[in-house]
């Protein structure tokens, strides 16, 4: 068992109830993003946190500066996530526990509104999910951040403070300051209802996905033009939606489906060519078939 410890309020508190419930057998794990001067102090804190305690700590460091056009929330996360698989299989823990909280599923709820989110991000954070080979959970999702913080504070833990967290210039931190607190005026208690709205996108989009996956198995994969054709339109973007994802790993913005869906529309004739931009690559018709053609 292990536990992504960055030495936070939040991970505090679940590596110390990973610990209490089965003592011996947890591992932290820290990442060292490189981002921040008090960073080397997070690391410091988690050494010297996990020595008071007795549990075995390991720390990786990487370099999560992002590049021109990436996001840098993304790429630290995309760090962050294959640091934590990487020393998770070395330790020989079979899942890592995330401390994401309901504070935080709220937030991701609310981004995802903001943006105009389908399904999948209007469902938020999953419990569980697995990346790089290894299983990933999120016991704390209906636990308040500030009911963490009571405990670890009541009971003398100590724990640091992320500065980044108040810094408006990211999305995230921007509505935890002006929008969770003005959601939270108008709707006390809101929280646990976002979550639960998040549960219903969450079992709608298992649906759509067994449904895609039925009709690709009448259409093949990749799928073919006149299959896809026999399916109504919502049922051609479901389709196609899920074989980007699950095959290619990418999504199309709702522009470039809506573009797809109406060249597929008009793809009545043999030498009728489809080239789309979609992510980062190109589906295209292939003979009877569509195809992805990722980045070079």
């Amino acid at each position: 068992m292990a536990v992504a410890y960055s030495a936070g309020a939040d991970s505090s508190a679940l590596l110390l109830a990973a610990h209490f419930r089965w003592p011996g057998r947890v591992v932290a794990l820290h990442v060292h993003h490189g981002l921040q001067a008090a960073a080397d102090g997070f690391e410091a804190h988690a050494r010297a946190f996990c020595a008071l305690h007795g549990i075995a700590l390991q720390v990786r460091r990487v370099q999560a500066a992002h590049g021109p056009g990436e996001s840098p929330e993304a790429v630290a996360r995309d760090k962050r996530y294959t640091a934590l698989a990487s020393m998770a299989q070395q330790s020989g823990a079979d899942v890592v526990l995330l401390g994401q909280h309901a504070d935080d599923q709220a937030e991701t709820v609310l981004l995802a509104l903001s943006r105009g989110a389908g399904l999948p991000g209007l469902a938020g954070m999953a419990e569980r999910f697995e990346r790089h080979g290894v299983l990933f959970g999120r016991p704390l999702l209906a636990v308040a951040s500030a009911e963490l913080r009571g405990w670890l504070q009541a009971s003398g833990h100590a724990f640091v403070d992320d500065p980044t967290n108040t810094d408006v210039r990211y999305t995230r931190n921007r509505i935890r300051a002006v929008l969770m607190p003005a959601w939270e005026a108008c709707f006390p208690g809101f929280r646990p209802m976002l979550a639960r709205s998040a549960r219903h996108a969450a079992q709608a989009q298992t649906l759509l996905d067994d449904l895609a996956r039925l009709d690709l198995a009448q259409t093949g994969e990749p799928p073919a033009v006149a299959a896809l054709q026999a399916l109504s339109r919502e049922r051609q973007a479901n389709a196609l939606r899920h074989w980007l994802r699950a095959c290619h790993g990418v999504a199309a913005s709702a522009a470039q489906l809506a573009e797809l869906l109406d060249q597929l529309a008009d793809c009545r004739t043999r030498g009728h060519r489809i080239h789309l931009k979609v992510a980062s690559g190109f589906v295209a018709r292939s003979g009877e078939r569509l195809s992805y053609t990722p980045p070079i």
